[in-house]
């Protein structure tokens, strides 16, 4: 039942999206966005796939319009397969996309709200529907299924007089598509019954049904079954279970496990016959296989993001070898000429020698100082910064608490002015990054984190714990003074012995002059400190997008 909501809206956004492409999309340069539309609904693994192939494509050109079209695609995709968190990063990522006038923002807002409506969220679905219908939307279907949709985010809530009166704001007269108009009128009465279960709505419903099958709305079918067996559950039990078995057969002929899983659930319900034992084992067995492929399809899509921007990082970091590789060849060249000198000139072998190791005294002085001047920018000049932005943008951030905070900075400097060693911290290293991140929130900046769970960071010692946080810390920091970014968002990952960090912005960027010239290079010295690697991909059309990776041990 939940799937038939977002069945009627893909088949709206990809007409639309039809439409679009003879404008906004070049024969013979977009054939794999175009494969992986055809592929939808009939190869999910393989239409995803396609859109990250279309995806990278894109970023070569820098064209974040068909970049954002391509991942609300891949949303969609996921929601369907059931991976309602991958669908929801997705999104996000698509937003750092878009611009402002852009036409998708409505149909990233109405899919985060089928998304929250598939996870029961009623409440925050009506909410993103609501914001989606605030945008400009050229089709008028489109805008009805919005409100439709809406509608029943609200009598799900309980608000039967409010979605009813959502209902009244569409005119029927002027919807071109019948399957729609059904969906709106079965919304309607099966409103009125929740509101009052004495509304006569058997014959309302059982003529919809049948409209429904005439035109062949075998999705919209099973939405009338279901809302038959309800209505009778306590009244005519017997009529009751013939409906969720007619609704049972229909889930199968149409490959829709969710509906199967449904139709069993009526069935137990109002079956007190000796089949309740098996039927309970049925459903069982269903359950554990949907939650199984729900796995299995979300396994599968973060491989093939993952795999998909290793080796686009790993072709850049192979040009970047090859023009290190001209530059080493010319320094070889260099060097064998200046040996040549030295095998003439060996009387200064002795001076040189002599001067050699003044300097790498200096250099020795000069390191203990850089490490004791790093020591205070992490503790003190960052800890001081961090309090300074929680009071700046939490309200409710109390004095005493600014002291005690201030007080661990003074005593942190203290402990370094004698070289102590830092006391071990007692609280979960994901927890530190949550707080960390969420320090930074405030009416101009929503960051948001996903896969920060603390699994992730058991087995990784103590001295990397802290060179990461510090890098993240570093990140905000510069991210607050320099990008005007609006949406901040950093995503955790673990694979095999791999910790993968990337960080996202829709800010102004950041020079390559800007990251040499601040507090950026003592990141990059952290990374590879404990043997990673910091990728900045500024070639992006807006935004900083980082990728960061290093062992756990």
């Amino acid at each position: 039942m939940m799937k038939y909501l977002f069945f009627s809206l893909l088949i709206l956004v990809s007409c639309r999206q039809e439409k679009a492409d003879t404008n906004t999309i070049n024969e013979g340069n977009d054939n794999l966005y175009k494969e992986g539309v055809a592929l939808v609904q009939n190869d999910n693994v393989k239409a995803y796939s396609k859109f990250q192939q279309a995806i990278i494509h894109y970023n070569k050109l820098k064209d974040s319009v068909k970049i954002s079209k391509s991942l609300i695609y891949q949303s969609i995709v996921q929601n369907y397969t059931g991976d309602y968190l991958g669908a929801e990063a997705t999104l996000v990522e698509a937003l750092n996309y878009m611009k402002e006038g852009d036409e998708s923002y409505y149909s990233v807002y109405g899919s985060l709200g089928n998304l929250k409506y598939d996870q029961k969220e009623y409440s925050e679905a009506e909410k993103w529907y609501t914001k989606a219908l605030a945008e400009e939307i050229k089709s008028p279907d489109e805008k009805v299924n919005l409100i439709n949709n809406k509608s029943a985010s609200e009598y799900r809530q309980g608000k039967y007089s409010k979605a009813l009166k959502t209902l009244k704001q569409i005119d029927l007269t002027k919807i071109s598509d019948q399957n729609l108009i059904n969906r709106i009128k079965e919304n309607t009465v099966y409103t009125q019954w929740l509101q009052n279960n004495n509304y006569p709505a058997q014959k309302e419903f059982e003529k919809l049904l049948k409209e429904k099958l005439q035109n062949n709305d075998l999705w919209g079918a099973n939405s009338s079954y279901a809302h038959l067996a309800e209505i009778n559950q306590k009244t005519a039990p017997e009529a009751s279970l013939i409906y969720a078995k007619k609704m049972l057969k229909n889930a199968i002929k149409i490959k829709s496990p969710e509906d199967r899983l449904e139709a069993m659930e009526k069935i137990i319900s109002v079956d007190t016959s000796s089949n309740s034992k098996q039927n309970f084992k049925t459903y069982k067995a269903l359950s554990d296989s949907i939650q199984r492929s729900r796995n299995d399809y979300r396994n599968r899509f973060a491989y093939i993001k993952y795999d998909s921007e290793k080796k686009n990082a790993e072709n850049q970091t192979l040009k970047t070898q090859n023009a290190e590789s001209k530059i080493k060849l010319l320094q070889q060249n260099i060097i064998l000429s200046a040996l040549s000198l030295l095998l003439i000139g060996g009387i200064f072998w002795y001076k040189r020698r002599k001067k050699r190791l003044q300097q790498e005294k200096e250099l020795e002085v000069k390191n203990t100082q850089l490490k004791m001047s790093k020591k205070v920018h992490d503790v003190v000049a960052n800890g001081i910064y961090q309090v300074m932005t929680k009071i700046e943008n939490q309200k409710d951030f109390d004095k005493d608490k600014a002291l005690d905070e201030l007080e661990f900075v003074y005593e942190k400097s203290r402990d370094i002015s004698y070289e102590k060693e830092d006391i071990k911290d007692t609280i979960e290293f994901a927890e530190k990054i949550f707080t960390l991140i969420d320090s930074f929130k405030s009416d101009h900046v929503k960051p948001f984190l996903t896969g920060n769970s603390q699994n992730i960071w058991d087995g990784v010692n103590e001295t990397t714990q802290n060179e990461v946080f510090q890098v993240i810390r570093e990140l905000l920091i510069n991210m607050k003074k320099h990008s005007q970014a609006s949406l901040v968002t950093f995503k955790f990952e673990k694979n095999h012995n791999l910790i993968h960090i990337q960080y996202k912005d829709n800010g102004i960027g950041i020079p390559g002059e800007i990251i040499k010239g601040n507090g950026l290079t003592n990141t990059v010295s952290r990374i590879e400190k404990i043997k990673g690697t910091i990728i900045f991909d500024n070639t992006t059309e807006t935004g900083l997008k980082i990728n960061i990776s290093f062992p756990t041990s």
